[in-house]
C-alpha cells in the first residue's frame, strides 16, 4: 500500500474529509483504516472560525476517532506566531470567530475589538458573521502600526453547495486600505504545518489536501510528500498547469487511495507517459489519451496526462490540454456524484 512509505498522515479537512456538514464519501472509512494500520493521523485546517473541540466533535460524528489534540487550526498557528513575537498579555485585535478567540486565550494573549485599544497586532481569520465594522477597525489598527497576521489567505472555501468566498476575500478587503501585506500562518506558509509536526513527532509524514496553491505548496515548503485528492476545489485543470511546489507527489480520487497501491508513471516512449494501462501522448501538441478510461482507470489517466504536461512544461514545449482537462473534470464530478 502507498501508506506503507509513511508513518503519519496530515489531513486537510474542507474538501478532503468533509464538505460543509457532510462527510466526503469513503473518507471516514479511510481514516479508520489508516488508524487500524498503525498510522498516526493529524487533522489540519486553514479555517480559523471553529475551535479544535468543535472540529473534533464533527469528525467523531462521522465515525472518525479524534480528540481535540489531534486537530490543529490556523488560528492556533497564528496565535503561536504572536506569542513568540510579543509574549503573554499582549493585546491583539481579533478579526474572527470562536476559534480565533480561544487560540489567543490559550496562548495568554488578550483579544480586543477596537483600534483604540492600541493592540500590538491584528489577527484575521475566517468568520461567516464577520462585520464590516471589524474590518474597519483592523485597517485602522494596521495603519497605526499593528503587526498584521492572517490565519490564511484562501480565496474560496469548498462547501456542499459549491465554492464560496474564503478568508482571503476578507483579507483582500483590508489590504485595499493599508500599505502592507499580512504575515500568513496557514498553508502554504510554514507555521501551521510546523505546529502539526511538533505535535505528531512524525519522521515520514504525507500531507493530503485538495488545493495545489495552499495544501500541496504548503507541504512543499516543508519538503513533505503530498497527495492531491479530487474531492474538493482542484482537479485536472489545476494539476496540468502546476509548477514548482504546487506539484503533488501523488494523486488520488479520495483519501482511500492511501490504502491502495502507488500510482507509478513510466516513460512509454518519446512524449508518451503511461500509468497502469493508460497512456497520455502528444497529438499535434494536444495532450491525448490512448483510449477512453473506465471509471476505475480515471485517476490513472489524470496522472498520466498530468505528468506529460509537467514534462512538456519543464522542456518548454507548448501543449494544449484544456479540452482533455475539461472532459476529465466532468468525469470526476460524475464519479463523485456532483453531476
Amino acid at each position: 500500500m502507498l501508506i506503507d512509505r509513511y508513518d503519519a498522515v496530515l489531513f486537510d479537512l474542507d474538501g478532503v474529509l468533509y464538505l460543509g456538514p457532510d462527510p466526503v464519501a469513503g473518507a471516514p472509512e479511510a481514516v479508520t483504516g489508516l488508524q487500524e494500520h498503525g498510522v498516526r493521523v493529524g487533522f489540519v485546517t486553514n479555517n480559523a472560525a471553529r475551535t479544535p473541540e468543535v472540529v473534533a466533535e464533527q469528525l467523531r460524528g462521522f465515525g472518525i476517532r479524534c480528540t481535540e489534540q489531534d486537530v490543529v487550526t490556523s488560528a492556533q498557528a497564528g496565535a503561536r506566531v504572536l506569542f513568540e513575537r510579543f509574549g503573554p498579555g499582549a493585546r491583539v485585535l481579533a478579526v474572527g470567530g470562536d476559534g480565533l478567540q480561544q487560540a489567543l486565550s490559550d496562548f495568554g494573549l488578550v483579544a480586543v475589538s477596537s483600534a483604540d485599544d492600541k493592540p500590538l497586532a491584528v489577527i484575521q481569520g475566517y468568520d461567516p458573521e464577520l462585520s464590516w465594522e471589524l474590518i474597519t477597525e483592523a485597517a485602522l489598527a494596521i495603519r497605526r502600526g499593528a503587526l498584521w497576521v492572517a490565519t490564511n489567505t484562501d480565496p474560496t472555501r469548498p462547501t456542499e453547495r459549491g465554492l464560496v468566498p474564503g478568508n482571503g476575500a476578507a483579507v483582500a478587503a483590508v489590504r485595499t486600505a493599508v500599505e502592507t501585506d499580512p504575515l500568513v500562518a496557514g498553508k502554504p506558509e510554514r507555521p501551521l504545518l510546523e505546529e502539526t509536526l511538533r505535535r505528531l513527532g512524525s519522521r515520514r509524514p504525507i500531507f493530503v489536501g485538495d488545493r495545489i496553491d495552499t495544501d500541496i505548496a504548503g507541504a512543499g515548503n516543508l519538503d513533505l510528500d503530498s497527495m492531491l485528492v479530487l474531492t474538493g476545489a482542484h482537479g485536472p485543470v489545476q494539476l496540468f498547469s502546476a509548477i514548482g511546489l504546487e506539484r503533488p507527489t501523488h494523486i488520488g480520487l479520495n483519501a482511500g487511495d492511501l490504502l491502495a497501491g502507488e500510482r507509478v508513471a513510466r516513460q512509454a516512449g518519446e512524449d508518451r507517459i503511461a500509468v497502469g494501462s493508460i497512456e497520455a501522448n502528444l497529438d499535434h501538441q494536444h495532450v491525448a489519451l490512448s483510449r477512453e478510461p473506465s471509471d476505475d482507470e480515471l485517476v490513472d489517466a489524470i496522472w498520466a496526462a498530468t505528468r506529460l504536461c509537467w514534462q512538456c512544461a519543464d522542456g518548454e514545449l507548448p501543449v494544449d490540454a484544456f479540452d482533455l482537462a475539461d472532459r476529465l473534470t466532468t468525469r470526476v464530478r460524475a464519479l463523485l456524484g456532483d453531476g
